[in-house]
């Protein structure tokens, strides 16, 4: 299929480009920007005019609920949810069920996600077998399988030698480690922010020292094994100065944070709504203000959607009994240019920013070849219209999983059409499709 994208505005952050370009697609790959090649003739033609053309979304972390958990999610929903967000690769935590910590179950994964022909699946390994924090994974036949990293998801290993170990052979092998900084005993069992509005609801509460503690212990770890960690979900302004100084200092560390960290705080529990119960909680105002910042002066590589589709039995409960998580896969564009038309809106190149800490800075963090428009470069592209508004509504949302604090919020950006390795894996507007 040969594809030529006209009169967009083509936002390429890897390669400094935000200019009206057409774009020019052929053999699944990116053929040509600007000017077509030489006897290139268009199978079709795509009007993008009034239309931000940009490289597909890359997501750190999204769960697919397959396999085991098929009752909140299945793989067609979920692939359908990433395409109809302009996401195009994704990262899965490994706490299914049974946990990602044979090749077979790794293999079974993206052999699945392959017949759907659509979004591209790149699971991360369990670090420790069952992720019971004892014996560690066989991470070269798991990375052999398709695993591009290892994590322990929300499981917290207790027992610091174990880590020390796995973080000495995944520096041997060149692995990276995603961890997301908690302490195993501090705030167990917490739903809520420790702060003044939990004690005031009753909540029990996870606090900031539980990320800080956590974040020490890993970066002596790195320290003493040269390991490279992916911190994953940062939520508090502590954590976050330091993960600055650990960059300072040299340490083979990038971090992420979840989109809806960015806009929301601890008051937005509101009277108990179960929407906002979220893993780890969201914080005070100061911590989601510092997350802004990170965003901005680079402290913050990326921002994921921390898409974890849960269903009306178990959110549908009183605050303290929901279970955790919310959809985001279809929001993670729309938040991600609300932070950038809010926060970033004085920098000249506030949008592509934006966009870069979910295409081509992602893709980096991850170890991808995604997220950039390079001519050459496997076409996964992503076409929206950034005035466009649109009401988050569970009618409205394709994954299976419907709960999420936004509902009922207005939001600007949205996907038109993406485009997989050349493939038009979904559109919304066929009208511009000649």
């Amino acid at each position: 299929m040969k594809l030529h994208i006209k009169n967009g505005r083509l936002i390429d952050p890897a390669n400094g480009i935000d200019a009206v370009q057409d774009l020019f697609i052929a053999d699944g790959k990116v053929a040509a920007v600007g000017a077509a090649p030489a006897g290139f003739a268009a199978e079709r033609v795509i009007d993008a005019t009034g239309l931000v053309v940009a490289p597909g979304l890359v997501d750190l972390s999204a769960r697919l609920r397959e396999p085991g958990y098929e009752y909140k999610a299945t793989l067609e929903s979920e692939m359908q949810a990433a395409v109809q967000g302009g996401v195009t690769s994704l990262v899965c935590p490994p706490d299914t069920d049974p946990v990602l910590d044979e090749p077979g179950l790794v293999e079974m994964l993206k052999h699945r996600a392959r017949g759907l022909n659509q979004a591209n699946v790149h699971p991360l390994g369990a670090l420790t077998v069952g992720l019971k924090g004892r014996a560690l994974t066989e991470m070269a036949e798991l990375t052999e399988a398709g695993c591009i990293g290892f994590s322990q998801a929300e499981v917290p290993v207790e027992d610091t030698t174990v880590l020390l170990r796995a973080m000495q052979y995944a520096k041997t092998f060149g692995y990276t480690v995603w961890l997301r900084p908690q302490d195993a005993h501090i705030g167990r069992g917490g739903i809520a922010h420790s702060g003044p509005l939990a004690s005031r609801l009753g909540l029990s509460g996870v606090p900031v020292m539980a990320e800080t503690i956590a974040l020490h212990t890993i970066f002596e770890l790195m320290r003493a094994t040269g390991a490279r960690v992916h911190l994953c979900r940062l939520s508090s302004a502590a954590g976050l100065e330091l993960v600055r100084a650990a960059k300072a200092e040299g340490l083979p560390v990038s971090c992420d944070v979840g989109v809806h960290h960015v806009h929301l705080t601890d008051a937005d529990i509101n009277f108990f709504d179960s929407n906002a119960r979220v893993t780890p909680p969201f914080r005070s105002q100061r911590d989601r203000d510092a997350i802004r910042a990170g965003l901005l002066d680079g402290t913050v590589d990326a921002l994921c959607s921390d898409h974890t589709p849960v269903d009306d039995d178990e959110k549908l409960l009183p605050f303290g009994e929901a279970s955790p998580g919310a959809t985001g896969l279809e929001l993670l564009l729309s938040l991600t240019l609300k932070w950038a038309e809010d926060y970033a809106a004085g920098q000249q190149d506030g949008l592509a920013r934006a966009l870069s800490r979910v295409t081509s800075e992602a893709a980096r963090v991850a170890g991808l070849n995604a997220g950039r428009l390079d001519v050459g470069a496997v076409a996964d592209v992503c076409l929206f219209d950034p005035a466009a508004r649109w009401t988050v509504e569970a009618g409205a949302l394709a994954s299976q999983g419907k709960h999420t604090p936004f509902l009922g919020y207005e939001l600007s950006g949205q996907v038109q059409a993406t485009i997989v390795a050349g493939h038009l894996a979904y559109e919304r507007r066929a009208a511009n499709v000649a």
